[in-house]
Formats: C-alpha cells, sequence, structure tokens
C-alpha cells in the first residue's frame, strides 16, 4: 500500500472518530422519527444539512422528488457516490436499520472531503427516497441523479457480515377486483363478490408455488377486503411483490402469477386490474474488485465475515439497478441482532444498539478506505474510463 493510501486511510478514520457523537446522534434521530417512502422530509434535511455544513455543495429535491439530494464535493475525474436510504417501513419503524445506512453514508461523505483535493476525486453523497418499494433510485438513475458516478456504494444493517448481499429482481403493485355489491342477505344474488375474488385467487397462488423455480417468490396483504359484513363487497385491494433471480426470470414468472388473480375474476364474475409501485428492481452485479478492497477494509477494522450461522437468504433492493450501469457493492453489516431478524419490531429496537452504532462508525470507515484504494491503485483507471464510455 502506498504512504498516501496509509496516510489518507488513517486521516479518514481520525475523521470519523471525531464526528462519531453527531454521526450515531444522525442515526438516532432518524429512527426516532421514522418517516415513510417519499415522505422523508426531516431525514433527509437532516443528512443534507450536516454535509452543507461541511461545504458540500447540495442540490436538494432532484430529479422531481422533494426528498431526494445529491451532496458534492471536490472536482476530481474519478466521482464516487455514497447512497443514503432513510425510509422507514409502516408500524414498524426503522426495522431495516435505514438510519444507520444514512449515518454512514453522511459520516463517508465528510471523512473524504478533506481529502479530495489531495486524492483527486469528487465524492458525492446521493440521498436516495423510498428504497421500501418505491424505487427511489432507480428513477434518480433514468432521470439523470447518477449521471457521471464512476461508482457506487452503501452499507447495510443485517444479521451476519457479507461482502454483497443475495438480490432478488422484484415488481410491487396493487391489485383492485371491482364487483357488485348488495344486501349479504337479502339480495346476495345480486352481488359480485370481489373479497371471493382475492380468495380464488389466493388458493390459487397457494397451489402455483409448488411449480414455481428456485428464487420465484409471491407475497402480499389485502389492504382492503371490503366494509360491513352485510355487504357484499365491491371493491376490493391487495398488494403484491413478485420476485425471481433476474428481470428475465421474473418476465416469465410474473404472467403466471397474474393468471392466478385472473382466475379469481372469472370465477366470481368481477374485474381485476393492477396498479405498479415503482418500475421492477433487478438482480445484483456486484463490482467484485470493489467488493474485494471493501472485505480487507472492513476486516482491519475488526469486522469478520465468518460464514453466518443462519441460512443465506436473498431480499430485493433499488440499489441492484444502479449495479447494472455502475460498478456498486453492497456489503451488509453484523450488527448483533438474532434472533431478530430485517422487518421485525425487535429488528428495530437493534438499529440503535451499541453495536449498530459500532457498525454504522465502522460502515463509514470502510467504505471511506475502500474510496482511497480506488483511488490511490490501478482501480482509478479503469472506473474513469469505464465512466467515460457509458
Amino acid at each position: 500500500m502506498s504512504e498516501l493510501a496509509d496516510r489518507t486511510k488513517q486521516s479518514a478514520i481520525d475523521t470519523i472518530d471525531r464526528a462519531k457523537s453527531a454521526l450515531i446522534e444522525l442515526s438516532h434521530k432518524i429512527h426516532a422519527h421514522p418517516e415513510l417512502s417519499f415522505e422523508e422530509y426531516q431525514a433527509s434535511t437532516w443528512c443534507a444539512d450536516a454535509l452543507e455544513a461541511e461545504g458540500f455543495t447540495v442540490d436538494r429535491g432532484i430529479c422531481d422528488l422533494p426528498t431526494a439530494f445529491r451532496a458534492e464535493f471536490g472536482s476530481g475525474p474519478l466521482v464516487v457516490g455514497i447512497c443514503c436510504e432513510y425510509d422507514a417501513l409502516p408500524d414498524i419503524g426503522h426495522a431495516c436499520g435505514h438510519n444507520v445506512i444514512a449515518a454512514a453514508a453522511v459520516g463517508t461523505g465528510l471523512a473524504l472531503a478533506p481529502l479530495a483535493k489531495e486524492l483527486n476525486i469528487t465524492i458525492v453523497v446521493l440521498g436516495t427516497p423510498a428504497e421500501e418499494g418505491g424505487g427511489g433510485k432507480i428513477l434518480m438513475l433514468e432521470r439523470g441523479g447518477f449521471d457521471g458516478i464512476s461508482a457506487a456504494m452503501m452499507v447495510h444493517p443485517w444479521t451476519s457480515e457479507m461482502v454483497g448481499m443475495p438480490c432478488l429482481a422484484v415488481t410491487h403493485f396493487d391489485v383492485n377486483y371491482h364487483g357488485v355489491e348488495a344486501h349479504a342477505s337479502a339480495y346476495p344474488e345480486r352481488g359480485r363478490n370481489a373479497a371471493d375474488a382475492i380468495t380464488i385467487a389466493q388458493v390459487a397462488i397457494g397451489l402455483l408455488r409448488q411449480h414455481k423455480e428456485d428464487g420465484d417468490q409471491v407475497h402480499g396483504i389485502v389492504s382492503h377486503g371490503g366494509s360491513a359484513p352485510n355487504i357484499v363487497p365491491a371493491q376490493t385491494t391487495a398488494k403484491y411483490y413478485v420476485r425471481s433471480s433476474t428481470l428475465e426470470k421474473l418476465k416469465e414468472w410474473l404472467p403466471r402469477v397474474k393468471r392466478c388473480f385472473e382466475a379469481g375474476a372469472v370465477a366470481t364474475e368481477t374485474t381485476v386490474d393492477y396498479v405498479p409501485h415503482s418500475p421492477p428492481y433487478s438482480e445484483f452485479a456486484m463490482d467484485e474488485p470493489m467488493a474485494a478492497l471493501y472485505r480487507a477494509n472492513a476486516e482491519s477494522l475488526g469486522r469478520n465475515f465468518a460464514p453466518p450461522a443462519e441460512r443465506i437468504v436473498a431480499a430485493s433492493t433499488d440499489m441492484a439497478n444502479v449495479s447494472l450501469v455502475i460498478p456498486t457493492i453492497h456489503p451488509t453489516l453484523d450488527i448483533g441482532s438474532l434472533p431478530a431478524v430485517n422487518h421485525q419490531i425487535a429488528f428495530a429496537e437493534h438499529c440503535i444498539s451499541s453495536l449498530a452504532d459500532l457498525a454504522l462508525l465502522d460502515g463509514a470507515k470502510a467504505m471511506a478506505m475502500t474510496v482511497i484504494d480506488l483511488a490511490t491503485t490501478g482501480e482509478r483507471d479503469r472506473l474513469i474510463t469505464e465512466v467515460s464510455a457509458r
């Protein structure tokens, strides 16, 4: 390792250590004020303000998304994007730890800003709303929010330390059935039951599962099942996620699932339509050289990438769509939560624990050190060349 890399890595670590209290406070403040997708007004403001106070040029409300921002420092040709996430989940708050993600991203930006000129880089911290089903990064990608970025990264709290999280492609949508209301006792024959349509579809999906391929998944909830027991339900809605191993596989699996919804409509003489929540999330294409650098840096801080005690699980993220266009990594941070897992209330409680606070600081340090490696090795030329050819 070069003297420049050694010295600047230590400087980045020292900066994060000095900012420790402020970064933990930011994480806990976001955790205490959970905001749903596209409604993260406080969290995005707090992150943007923290960066602006340290000299970043901040463009807020980018890409026609009020809670998105792009904060830049430096003017070098190697442009590295660090992604914040800060949306919470309905009812269970920050049970996926986006408060940790946001604070770690801000910490990485603060650590690299004083080094940007010497490393000849531009550091960009991107505030990306609505990861939990809204596809904020996909919208930003399509609308130019990632333009000019040479490499992108973020970290995610999890139940184990992984250099990359296995990801499935997913599409999110509402299923709406339209029937005919009637008095459920006096004139049931005049009704066309939209709730029965959902029931039939759910049974059909359950039977379809025995014929799925590895990676194919479908899960959903009934968000509106009727208004009163004595009224035949004329309008019902379900929210569904359909996943597969890749976007191409999803194109094969999704029509089979939709035929189950159509069966419900046929059987009950109702009609069905679909309302998408976001563009489909893709599979993840991890940048292996960058991932190897991150792992080495994280291990130097004491992070342990031993095989996880639990089974390897796959989720979905809109960061995957970024990875198909830009060299990207998405490591996970073990916050010692087991047996609590992501999307449980108990996991949300762990996301402000001392281990979660340590994880956000280590995640920020490991990302900053990885950026320094990108800037001081042959990876620099590769990434600059790739973005020029994009």
